[in-house]
């Protein structure tokens, strides 16, 4: 488990989550889990967060609960991070003084993460125009219909566009919430907050949001152990006909189960594998950069170069050097 955080740019800083009449709890709750609990596990500085009212009054949430907010929406203006979670009604205009916190806060610089229909509330707000967003397939047409200039991406868990993130239902909340502890803090640490919640460590944000079936928990050759089969040989050349086989299906049946169980066909699911490997050597130590290459299964450095730039967004040597461990 580590101890030490990497190296990174900034303190993680404030999180602050919204609250208002109708808020959805579990949302909430998941803001709070991942940003708001302490971690005696690290010993280097965790996120200070804060629940900030939005209409300056106790918020009547979903379930008959009451959530009184520590804080006003003057203090959105020390927020490195605002959680946004569902909005209450999609055709109901958030109050205004709401929007031009979250407007100025963004201006300044602080990300905004919407959970769900919370992102009718970022798009109100005006930062959306022009980028790439998702909510959950349900609020896929009202949000069509009403902010037009949003790039819709209508199959996905979540969308990252740098100092916004939108995610899809309230269970994708929870990828974009470690997705972020990711950026902030690397994969090892994610990966740790990730098995204190018994959540899978990661899930990648193009993954489909509806899964035709579940990952098969039976006994006998089923695709999650097909998985762990490959996991242990990422070093190695696979062949999706070798899963399939592994599985003892036909390749074309291994295929249709596979993505039916994972949203993702085989092939673009050792990709991420392989990248998510990658990722924890960068993180974690100086091993040179063609024997990390060959331990994700890429013989040729420049293809390994290639493709960690195309799905991280930045060169292997750069991730290294962010993310390199070293204390506060």
């Amino acid at each position: 488990m580590p101890r030490t955080a990497p190296h990174t740019d900034r303190d993680p800083g404030l999180v602050a989550v919204i609250t208002y009449d109708g808020l959805c709890t579990f949302e909430f709750g998941i803001a709070v889990e991942v940003f708001g609990l302490p971690r005696p596990e690290f010993d280097f500085p965790w996120y200070r967060f804060t629940a900030v009212s939005a209409e300056a009054r106790r918020a009547r949430a979903i379930g008959g609960i009451v959530v009184e907010a520590g804080a006003p929406l003057s203090r959105l203006t020390q927020a490195r991070t605002i959680i946004v979670p569902g909005w209450r009604d999609r055709n109901e205009r958030p109050p205004e003084r709401l929007l031009r916190a979250i407007a100025q806060a963004s201006a300044r610089g602080a990300r905004c993460l919407s959970i769900c229909s919370g992102v009718f509330v970022l798009a109100a707000a005006g930062l959306l125009d022009g980028k790439r967003a998702t909510t959950h397939w349900r609020h896929m047409p009202d949000l069509k219909r009403l902010y037009p200039r949003i790039r819709i991406e209508e199959d996905t868990l979540y969308v990252d566009e740098g100092d916004v993130i939108t995610s899809a239902g309230s269970a994708a909340g929870i990828d974009a919430c470690l997705h972020l502890v990711r950026r902030d803090f690397g994969s090892k640490v994610a990966n740790s907050v990730a098995r204190r919640l018994v959540m899978p460590p990661h899930r990648d944000g193009g993954q489909a949001q509806y899964v035709v079936a579940p990952i098969q928990a039976r006994p006998g050759r089923t695709i999650g152990e097909v998985m762990d089969w490959a996991r242990a040989r990422l070093s190695q050349p696979i062949q999706i006909g070798e899963m399939a086989e592994r599985a003892g299906m036909s390749e074309r049946t291994f295929l249709r189960r596979f993505t039916e169980s994972t949203g993702a066909g085989p092939a673009a699911w050792l990709q991420q594998e392989r990248m998510s490997r990658a990722r924890e050597l960068l993180e974690s130590g100086t091993m040179p950069l063609a024997d990390i290459s060959e331990q994700c299964g890429y013989q040729s450095l420049e293809t390994f170069r290639v493709a960690f730039r195309r799905s991280v967004g930045t060169s292997p040597a750069s991730y290294r050097a962010r993310f390199r461990r070293s204390a506060f």
